[in-house]
């Protein structure tokens, strides 16, 4: 029913969609933490086998794309202390709390409310982040154009990681895998969890070079 829910979603326009999937958010995070991100194991143990997946590279700009109230923004804070992180979310009600989490690494963080489908931006990035969002997106085309903005935002051999529920990634993965902009150099499928997830790890061609200036 939740995925049904997100497809018929889909059947509206790209703009219509983006208003309503918006409204669910905001209404979501009436309360801090609604899904327990910040305290729950298993989503700790997710972020960690995430940042275990990334190749060794002095990675200067990164996207987070859905960062919702900023619990892993925070860890990339920490664990690349000389990159300027960009993170965005549909629940402006979600960006206030991820302000907050991060205030101290304010200099080099951004926080934007924006749509996949929709957003631009003129910067790419050596390493950008999609986590249990593309199913939220429904109908293939969308999941289409999803696929495309993501690895259109992504500098000269820069780094894509995506991660969502296992098997369903094969089908929200399947415009990446398939497409020619960038490569898999690297997959984690952890069955062992009580909620299997993939952790899949794309490059795009081309020389890496650290961002000038933020």
């Amino acid at each position: 029913m939740h995925r049904t829910f997100f497809r018929t979603l889909s059947l509206l326009s790209s703009r219509g969609q983006g208003t309503l999937l918006r409204r669910y958010f905001d209404w979501w995070h009436r309360r801090p933490d609604p899904w327990n991100m910040g305290t729950d194991a298993y989503e700790q143990g997710k972020y960690a086998a995430t940042l275990a997946q990334l190749p060794d590279h002095p990675y200067r700009r990164i996207l987070e794309v859905g960062c919702s109230e900023g619990v892993f923004t925070e860890l990339l804070v920490k664990a690349y202390p000389d990159a300027h992180i960009t993170g965005v979310d549909i629940s402006e009600r979600a960006l206030r709390r991820a302000r907050e989490r991060v205030a101290e690494a304010a200099d080099r963080t951004m926080l934007l409310s924006a749509d996949l489908l929709t957003f631009t931006t003129e910067h790419r990035y050596d390493l950008v982040f999609c986590s249990e969002t593309l199913y939220y997106l429904g109908r293939r085309d969308r999941l289409r154009l999803a696929s495309a903005r993501l690895t259109g935002l992504l500098a000269p051999g820069g780094v894509l990681v995506l991660v969502h529920p296992w098997p369903e990634a094969r089908r929200l993965h399947h415009f990446v895998d398939s497409g020619r902009a960038v490569s898999r150099i690297g997959e984690l499928v952890e069955t062992s969890a009580h909620r299997p997830f993939s952790v899949s790890v794309y490059q795009a061609p081309g020389r890496r070079e650290g961002s000038a200036g933020f």
